[in-house]
C-alpha cells in the first residue's frame, strides 16, 4: 500500500482521484487542497512557486508521502521542475489531453469521411494562452482544426456545484457559445481539473460531443510508478479512522466545510486544516 497525495487550489483533483480510485484501489489517498489562495490563476508565477514549495516541504516532512499529485494544470506549468528539484518523491503533474482526443478524432474521421475533425480545448485563460499548450497541439494535433476557450468562471462554477449549488446552465451555454450548433467539436478536451465535475452539464450542452480529460493518463502514470520496487514495498500507510482518503485545506472555512461532503462520499474522513 502506497500513500498518494493528490494536491489542488480547489477541489479540481476529486475528478483525478475518481479515476485512481477506480483503477488503483488498496491505496491510501491524501487530498491536500489550498483554498487559502485559491484561484491559482490569479497568483504570479513566482508566488505560485514559493506557496507550492513551502506547502509541500511543511507536508512531506509530517506526512510519509511516496507519489504526489500536482492535479492543476497551472500549477504543473510553473511549478514541477521546482517541486522536483527540493522533493525525493515521484511528483506527477497535469497536461490538457491533447494526443488522445487527437488519436480519437483521427478515428472518428476514418469511420465518417465527411465529418470534418475539430478538436476543442476547453481550460482556463493561462493554460489557453501558455507556449506549452501550443506545443502540444503542433505535436499531436497539427493536421486538426483545434479551437481554444478560456474561462475561470467554470473553475468557480465547479466549487460551487461542490458547495451543494445548482449550475446555472444558461450561463455555462453562454460561456460555451462559441461551439453550440454547427461550431461543436467532435471531441473536447477538459483541460483543467475542475472541469470534469462539470461534465454531465458539459454534455447537456455539446450531446455530439466526446469530453476527455487528463484522468486515465495519470492513472497510468502512477501505476506505471507503483510498480517501482521502492514504492511496490511500500508498508507505512497513514490512516485516520481507517478511511480510504484522508482530507486537508490550508483555511478552514465555511464553505470548505460545504466541499468536504462531496468527499466524505468518496469515502474520505472529515475536513482537517494543514498551515504550513
Amino acid at each position: 500500500m502506497a500513500n498518494i497525495l493528490i494536491f489542488d487550489s480547489g477541489m479540481g483533483g476529486l475528478s483525478v482521484y475518481r479515476e485512481l480510485s477506480q483503477t488503483l484501489s488498496g491505496h491510501q489517498y491524501l487530498y491536500l487542497f489550498d483554498n487559502a489562495y485559491f484561484p491559482y490563476g490569479e497568483l504570479s508565477e513566482s508566488r505560485l512557486v514559493e506557496r507550492v514549495v513551502e506547502l509541500f516541504s511543511a507536508f512531506v516532512a509530517l506526512y510519509p508521502v511516496d507519489i504526489a499529485i500536482i492535479a492543476c494544470n497551472t500549477a504543473s506549468t510553473h511549478v514541477l521542475p521546482a517541486l522536483r528539484q527540493c522533493l525525493s518523491i515521484p511528483v506527477v503533474g497535469v497536461v490538457p489531453a491533447i494526443k488522445p482526443a487527437a488519436e480519437y478524432s483521427r478515428q472518428r474521421q476514418l469511420a465518417h469521411p465527411n465529418l470534418q475533425a475539430h478538436i476543442g480545448l476547453l481550460a482556463t485563460p493561462g493554460t489557453v494562452s501558455r507556449r506549452y499548450t501550443a506545443e502540444l497541439v503542433q505535436s499531436f494535433a497539427a493536421d486538426l482544426q483545434v479551437s481554444m476557450l478560456g474561462t475561470t468562471e467554470l473553475v468557480k462554477m465547479a466549487e460551487d456545484k461542490l458547495a451543494g449549488q445548482p449550475v446555472d446552465l444558461k450561463r455555462l451555454q453562454q460561456i460555451l457559445a462559441p461551439w453550440l450548433g454547427e461550431q461543436a467539436p467532435d471531441t473536447l478536451v477538459l483541460g483543467c481539473t475542475h472541469f470534469p465535475l462539470l461534465a454531465f452539464e458539459i454534455s447537456q450542452c455539446l450531446p455530439q460531443t466526446k469530453l476527455i480529460d487528463s484522468g486515465a493518463a495519470i492513472a497510468r502514470r502512477v501505476g506505471s510508478l507503483l510498480l517501482q520496487p521502492a514504492l511496490a514495498s511500500s508498508n507505512k500507510p497513514v490512516q485516520i479512522e481507517d478511511k480510504a482518503g484522508i482530507l486537508f485545506c490550508t483555511e478552514l472555512t465555511k464553505k470548505a466545510l460545504q466541499q468536504a461532503r462531496a468527499f466524505s462520499k468518496e469515502g474520505f474522513g472529515e475536513l482537517n486544516c494543514f498551515v504550513p
